[in-house]
């Protein structure tokens, strides 16, 4: 931009560089703004060779199952953070609603991927983690490392939230107790925590159903979103993506019952078997705990099957043949495309040398 103002008629519209407070003549707004960044900005010190090598001896594994267990922590603790509001308050509508809670889930889950996904790779979900080590090579031996740090950092979130809550949740809990109704029951201090089904949701078929469903919803989603291939997703994008598919499975679903994740359930129920009884572990715990193993597994298996295309993520440059370049032409020869392919180019060349010829003929003196 040129200038910042435009005078005319006693009139000044546009921009204004004394407004930035640089105190300079008008040089124009990218100008002025970058002097007035370079003035304000103070230039990180340089890396130190201690900090190198400090950062250097950091074990691997470690690090990855501290993010895991951040990552989870960050995802869980704004949810049920939320729920508490909710809850405690009665269910009053200037507390939070459902629509409060899946936001809050869907946020924390973009934060948690944002924060701790570059050194862990952000399961944060024991499923997601089975799935990286059935599709993409993730090594086995990490797996029950990564599911260990993801279950504690639930944990870490329901022990955290209730020190936090511990007045409010524990006259709610002895004033249902004193109704004979158990504090790990829906409304309860318990379900603050994690999921307990109404006193009329006693199909546990229905309740399998449902808890499957809206998980493979979320698996595919997110099988999805991790697709090199897929040109409607940018990385800036992916956290927001999953966290809002999350949400969108608790508006539509949360009145019925459901969990969605292993680690974000069973942490937290620990938490509400240790405070309110160990009837936390009812009938229903099983299918919040364990459904979503399979569901996402199935989602991603279908993923895989009908919707993957491994040859365009190698032509993306995200992935390589087995067998290299040699295995890559056997593949495009197999298939006819680099046949196709070579005849295309021919057409495209003589297509362009009869247009170059007659532009020059035409160019040409009679």
């Amino acid at each position: 931009m040129s200038s910042a103002h435009v005078e005319g008629g006693g009139h000044t519209t546009g921009y204004e560089a004394r407004r930035l407070h640089t105190n300079d003549m008008e040089i124009g707004v990218t100008d002025a703004i970058q002097k007035h960044v370079q003035r304000n900005v103070v230039a990180p010190k340089p890396v130190t060779q201690r900090r190198l090598d400090f950062e250097h001896s950091r074990p691997r594994w470690f690090r990855e199952m501290a993010a895991e267990a951040l990552g989870v922590f960050f995802y869980v603790y704004p949810g049920i953070a939320s729920q508490a509001s909710f809850f405690l308050n009665g269910t009053e509508p200037i507390f939070g609603s459902l629509f409060q809670i899946g936001w809050a889930y869907a946020i924390g889950i973009a934060f948690a991927i944002i924060v701790c996904g570059p050194t862990s790779g952000g399961h944060f979900n024991p499923a997601i983690t089975l799935c990286f080590a059935t599709w993409q090579g993730f090594p086995w031996k990490k797996v029950p490392y990564y599911i260990f740090a993801q279950i504690f950092g639930s944990f870490m979130a329901g022990l955290i939230l209730v020190g936090q809550y511990h007045p409010q949740l524990m006259l709610l809990a002895s004033g249902l107790r004193a109704k004979g109704v158990s504090p790990n029951s829906l409304g309860g201090p318990g379900s603050v925590l994690c999921s307990f089904p109404g006193p009329t949701e006693t199909n546990y078929g229905y309740l399998f159903f449902i808890e499957f469903f809206v998980d493979s919803f979320i698996g595919l989603v997110i099988w999805a979103v991790l697709d090199p291939a897929n040109p409607f997703i940018a990385p800036a994008s992916a956290p927001f993506v999953i966290g809002l598919a999350y949400a969108n499975m608790i508006w539509g679903f949360a009145n019925v019952t459901i969990s969605t994740n292993l680690a974000r359930d069973l942490g937290t129920r620990i938490v509400a078997a240790i405070f309110f009884g160990g009837d936390a572990f009812n009938r229903y715990a099983p299918i919040a705990i364990f459904v979503n193993v399979p569901a996402t597994l199935f989602a991603t298996l279908v993923y895989e099957v009908l919707l993957k295309d491994s040859f365009a993520i190698i032509a993306k440059g995200h992935n390589v043949h087995e067998d290299g370049e040699e295995g890559l032409t056997r593949h495009l020869t197999k298939t006819g495309t680099l046949e196709e392919g070579i005849t295309s180019n021919i057409a495209r060349r003589d297509n362009y040398n009869g247009v170059y010829e007659n532009g020059k003929a035409e160019a040409s003196p009679v």
